[in-house]
């Protein structure tokens, strides 16, 4: 995580989160017409085009070189999308994959930010309470008819916070569950940059570059609850790999 900022970095974080506000008010009544036009079934037309419509400028004016590196053959089939959390930034980058016929597993707070409420309603997202596991657990699982049924991915961040100990922080079980449960693949994404380039929690971050890097899809049709935690523990050594970093 990076602590020195000169004034340009400010001043380009600031004019981003500045962009990122108007370009969600901008985007949030297009939404809501298009969705009525459609019926609501324009929603997966919206996810893949609005977030990187929002999230793109916004890296860019902030002064961010965000890349997409497709590791083998791409993969459309439904998934359990991972990815690595260590920041704010975080969210420019997951909205700025472009992913088709995705969801997005994000914190309840967020919701206290109106534009976010307001569009993760309106394509349903899914809001989670992490600190009440019990709670969470029931969400995801009220999920399942709807993401099977429309043949939706979910991407989540198994660490389930970017507050952790090191740069992969420990994987909670949720996302594999639910990949046990749902029979599907997990798709592994990892984020190169953004822990070096954001200040945690704040939206302020320095100039550089973002790698995106998709790799090829981890079967789980051979799992079960008896091996889940083995599992976690070779999906996280793959992130630990990819982050160069040795436990």
């Amino acid at each position: 995580m990076t602590q020195s900022l000169g004034f340009i970095d400010y001043l380009r974080s600031f004019l981003g989160f500045v962009l990122f506000v108007i370009l969600f008010f901008i985007a949030i009544p297009i939404i809501f017409v298009i969705l009525i036009l459609t019926f609501g079934k324009a929603t997966d037309f919206i996810i893949r085009n609005f977030a990187p419509w929002i999230a793109k400028p916004v890296l860019a004016v902030i002064g961010i070189k965000f890349s997409v590196i497709q590791h083998g053959k791409p993969f459309t089939e439904p998934a359990v999308v991972l990815i690595n959390h260590s920041s704010t930034l975080d969210i420019l980058t997951m909205m700025a994959v472009g992913m088709d016929k995705i969801r997005f597993v994000a914190k309840w707070e967020l919701q206290y930010f109106p534009f976010f409420f307001i569009v993760g309603r309106l394509t349903g997202q899914v809001f989670i309470k992490r600190q009440k596991s019990d709670e969470a657990i029931k969400k995801l699982v009220s999920t399942y008819d709807r993401l099977k049924r429309n043949q939706l991915s979910v991407m989540v961040a198994p660490e389930g916070s970017r507050k952790h100990e090191g740069v992969i922080g420990p994987f909670k079980k949720g996302a594999f569950r639910m990949a046990l449960d749902l029979g599907y693949p997990i798709l592994p994404i990892y984020f190169e940059g953004n822990n070096t380039l954001s200040l945690g929690g704040s939206i302020l971050a320095k100039t550089g570059e973002v790698k995106a890097h998709i790799y090829p899809p981890i079967d789980t049709s051979e799992w079960s609850l008896e091996t889940i935690d083995e599992h976690i523990r070779q999906v996280r050594s793959k992130y630990l790999e990819w982050a160069g970093v040795r436990e």
